[in-house]
């Protein structure tokens, strides 16, 4: 979702977000860590710290979660007219605003939490990745070339191919039989 200066303010409005975000820059990495720190009952930083991961500026890492300095960047940018929200070209509003949140310039900045988004962002994925009815095989290892087209997704991402190709297979957007991958037909899959 694009975030606009006067969204950010929105988002900080609320004192508990105030909390959690400040918990987290100063290297609070769990939803239970955040909650002995700041002093909210623990479902409420952790609805606080959802829609802060829903709106990218806190996002899981290595070490469990941090600020999304990028997020604020994007933000810093747009403020200063450089630029005008990404399309994907799905010719759909709500399918845009999810593509906009999660994919950035071509990689996969992080799996949605919430399912409907996931299947989403996945099917998206998949449309861009593998044309319809090509087979991806190989004589050494048969899902070399998968792997290899989602790896480039999530280059500094959070997802690891191995898991994209594993949700593509288990949604029926790619087909696994006798080695050979196939993008299925979109009115086999599992639409989101």
């Amino acid at each position: 979702m694009r975030m606009t200066a006067d969204d950010m303010v929105r988002l900080f409005a609320d004192e508990t977000r105030v909390r959690v975000f400040a918990a987290v820059a100063l290297g609070a990495t769990s939803a239970e860590e955040i909650a002995e720190r700041t002093g909210p009952a623990a479902r409420d930083a952790v609805g606080a710290l959802r829609r802060l991961e829903d709106r990218g500026v806190v996002v899981p890492d290595a070490d469990g979660l941090a600020v999304s300095c990028d997020r604020f960047r994007d933000l810093a940018r747009g403020a200063a007219g450089s630029g005008s929200p990404q399309d994907h070209g799905t010719g759909d509003e709500r399918a845009e605003t999810v593509l906009r949140t999660f994919v950035r310039e071509g990689r996969l900045v992080r799996l949605p939490a919430r399912w409907e988004r996931r299947k989403r962002v996945l099917r998206h994925l998949a449309e861009r990745s593998f044309e319809a009815g090509r087979e991806y095989s190989g004589r050494e290892y048969s899902g070399r070339e998968v792997d290899a087209r989602l790896r480039t997704w999530r280059e500094g991402g959070a997802a690891d191919h191995v898991t994209l190709r594993r949700y593509l297979v288990d949604l029926h957007h790619l087909d696994r039989q006798d080695g050979v991958h196939r993008r299925s037909p979109e009115d086999t899959a599992l639409l989101g």
